[in-house]
């Protein structure tokens, strides 16, 4: 534009004079450097309009939500105040030990959660990923999950972890330091944290495709049909590996769900900043389903994420499933969100809790009693000092074990710097680069 003023031609009208709304003439703005452009009017959502959820069948083309919800987009199962609603599709029916058990997950990652918060604070971990708040996102989802499905995440999936029966440890040891994860994602079906913000989303959708020419889908045979789910935030879905991700897997009908959990901030980036109109609905332009469901409602999630996979499973394709959720601590520990938003809004988020309503809604329906209550409170203080005991005794690695799993088969090139790292560490007075034998380098 140069540094001149954009020229729109006139609104077109309809036959009977009136302006249309998609013709409006487009706003002129100041871009960088003092240049002018023109944005065009993007027409807002009135509040009176009804959205719903996208689904896969046409003749369930539209989905509305519960009227207890209050938002006609949102799937939601259990009110923040523990009460059961009916939804038109989604619904979930468990035994009273099944209840108790999604109680027992959302406690217990969370009390997890908490004592790796506290040990960072107190420098045993380099940094923390807290998902304080998403525990019925990441367990509903989790529990959705059967033994032949792969899950990948990003870096804050502690609860999924739970789910596919990974020692904590395990996540703490990426933490600090010692090791690069530490699980076999082949044996757990979950894949080992991504810290590149968006990067799984490709990684799950070739894994999708993978299984899809294995033949581990729409056989019809619960045991073999295999779907992928992967995990990532509301910032992510700004990235361009995310959304080649949607397409491929649209093109190719992968069998993967795509489960984001938006939490309402991107670091500091709210979510007004990552897109104009509800996230799920991303979905339509690639050419797939979406739907979103109040991710702090474990009974929803589970609900909609069951159906979701299996939608995958049967081989209709990809899935995108906004969890509308929120992050109630910070992004990192390195991280002051007191710095970008207010104290209201936590205080309003803390109201909706996803355990605070589990726990009401046992009580309620009479499926717990509070020595129930209490027994899992004690078992979270056995599992903090598991975590806090096994923390402090993980050991070291030996600083040449970062060249053996580089490749299956060791190359030359990597056996020669090796044997140049190990001579460079000998060279110093405890063998391991440390010239007193205590840290300090000579």
């Amino acid at each position: 534009m140069g540094g001149t003023t954009g020229v729109t031609a006139p609104p077109r009208r309809r036959h009977d004079g009136a302006v249309t709304p998609e013709s409006r003439p487009p706003r002129a703005v100041v871009g960088h450097g003092g240049r002018h452009g023109v944005r065009p009017e993007i027409p807002r959502r009135r509040q009176s309009e009804g959205v719903h959820v996208t689904v896969d069948s046409p003749d369930s083309a539209v989905a509305p939500a519960s009227a207890a919800t209050g938002d006609p987009e949102l799937v939601q199962l259990l009110t923040p105040e523990g009460e059961r609603v009916e939804h038109p599709r989604y619904s979930v029916e468990l035994s009273d030990e099944e209840y108790r058990s999604l109680y027992r997950d959302l406690v217990l990652t969370r009390r997890v959660d908490v004592e790796a918060t506290a040990l960072q604070r107190q420098g045993e971990l380099g940094i923390w990923a807290s998902l304080l708040g998403q525990e019925a996102a990441q367990i509903g989802s989790g529990r959705a999950l059967r033994p032949q499905d792969f899950a990948f995440p990003t870096y804050r999936e502690h609860g999924v972890a739970w789910c596919r029966g990974l020692d904590p440890l395990h996540l703490l040891g990426l933490y600090r330091g010692v090791n690069n994860g530490g699980w076999d994602p082949a044996k757990y079906k979950f894949h080992l944290y991504t810290i590149v913000i968006g990067a799984q989303t490709l990684h799950a959708t070739g894994y999708a495709m993978g299984i899809q020419r294995d033949g581990a889908v729409g056989s019809g045979d619960a045991t073999k049909d295999a779907a992928v789910i992967a995990y990532f935030g509301d910032g992510a879905t700004s990235q361009g590996d995310v959304n080649e991700a949607f397409i491929w897997a649209s093109v190719f009908n992968a069998p993967v769900v795509f489960f984001c959990q938006n939490n309402q901030w991107a670091i500091s980036e709210p979510l007004e900043k990552q897109s104009r109109i509800p996230l799920y609905q991303r979905a339509r332009g690639f050419g797939f389903p979406g739907v979103r469901v109040d991710g702090n409602d474990v009974l929803a999630t589970l609900a909609v994420t069951r159906d979701a996979l299996q939608n995958a499973r049967d081989g209709n394709g990809p899935t995108l499933v906004e969890a509308y959720t929120y992050r109630m601590g910070a992004h990192t520990t390195s991280d002051d969100p007191t710095r970008y938003r207010l104290a209201g809004e936590l205080e309003t988020w803390k109201l909706k809790d996803p355990i605070g309503r589990v726990k009401a809604f046992l009580g309620r329906t009479g499926m717990a009693d509070q020595a129930f209550f209490e027994s899992i409170d004690e078992e979270g203080d056995r599992l903090a000092r598991h975590v806090r005991e096994g923390c402090l005794a993980l050991p070291e690695p030996d600083p040449l074990s970062i060249f053996d799993n580089v490749y299956v088969d060791q190359t030359p090139e990597l056996a020669e710097q090796k044997a140049l790292f190990a001579a460079y560490l000998g060279s110093f007075a405890d063998g391991n680069g440390n010239g007193d034998g205590h840290g300090g380098g000579r």
